[in-house]
């Protein structure tokens, strides 16, 4: 008997507290309420909205603002905020042009690029070689590393030129990205390991960090980042192999003869303008010429 009256006590207990619940969360229990908000269905909504196809303004700008919540704790380890902020909008604009898997070819330039740069920085730093403020890069550097795929992006979102020139802007997109990279990891590798640098005009050995110098190590490391972008690219269907192969040796060409201005032009008498993010353009936008030039060739001669 006293257990039977504590069954029914234990199950008034319940249909209280379920009754005083705002929201139905046992359907056919208590009083009817109203139904708990679909947050889970929202949830659904932004990620479709973020993997739609074609992708859209609205879709870029959602996906970047999650991405780069969750990946802040890298990005201001090499980037200032100013550099953030810059470097969001390039997110945005490659996620609109070329969709996610663009996205991600950037986003492993960045994080290659940002690790080359902090490799012994502490040496670097001693040196008088190393990047200013422990390698973060501000917006002139963001823009001047990108400028070549941002054009190329727009020129896609416009479709100038139709489909006959949509592929031509993802190859001078991913080749400019290609080049920078290699750029940027041979100068910080061979300021890092290079035991002699020379003067690519001269081939005369200079001090580690002098505009121009190549070293045997920085080159190669270079060479291989480029062609793990290259590679990245190829695997996420933005180019096929041999575009890959195209944007490796456009970009070898074009950091030959950014190392070429930097040394004969770079900041000397009458080109004082010409400072480094300028020739990162230059730079960045040889490569993107040449990588479209090489394709073209490579066709004509395969048709032939």
């Amino acid at each position: 008997m006293n257990g039977t009256r504590m069954d029914k006590l234990e199950k008034i207990d319940k249909e209280i507290v379920i009754n005083l619940l705002p929201f139905d969360i046992f359907p056919g229990v208590g009083t009817p309420k109203m139904a708990i908000p679909s947050d889970l269905g929202l949830f659904q909504q932004a990620i479709q909205l973020a993997q739609s196809s074609p992708p859209t303004w609205q879709s870029a700008l959602l996906s970047n603002l999650a991405i780069f919540v969750l990946g802040s704790p890298l990005l201001v380890s090499g980037l200032s905020i100013s550099g953030i902020a810059a470097a969001f909008l390039l997110g945005v604009l490659t996620w609109r042009a070329f969709g996610p898997s663009a996205f991600l070819l950037v986003a492993t330039y960045f994080v290659i690029g940002t690790a080359a740069t902090k490799v012994k920085m502490a040496q670097k730093e001693s040196e008088g070689v190393a990047e200013k403020k422990k390698g973060r890069r501000g917006p002139r550097s963001v823009v001047g590393s990108s400028a070549a795929g941002c054009v190329c992006a727009f020129l896609s979102i416009y479709g100038v030129g139709g489909k006959t020139f949509s592929r031509l802007w993802v190859l001078g997109f991913v080749a400019s990205f290609c080049t920078k990279l290699s750029d940027t990891v041979s100068s910080e590798i061979g300021k890092a390991y290079g035991r002699k640098t020379y003067l690519v005009t001269t081939f005369k050995v200079v001090p580690r960090g002098t505009e121009g110098a190549v070293s045997i190590e920085g080159t190669l490391a270079g060479l291989l980042a480029s062609i793990l972008l290259a590679f990245v690219g190829c695997i996420m269907g933005e180019i096929k192999a041999f575009e890959a192969v195209i944007c490796v040796a456009a970009s070898q060409m074009a950091n030959l003869g950014e190392s070429v201005i930097g040394a004969t032009c770079q900041e000397k008498e009458g080109f004082r303008w010409l400072n480094n993010d300028a020739v990162n353009v230059i730079n960045i936008t040889m490569g993107s010429i040449l990588a479209v030039l090489l394709q073209q060739i490579v066709l004509q001669n395969w048709h032939t």
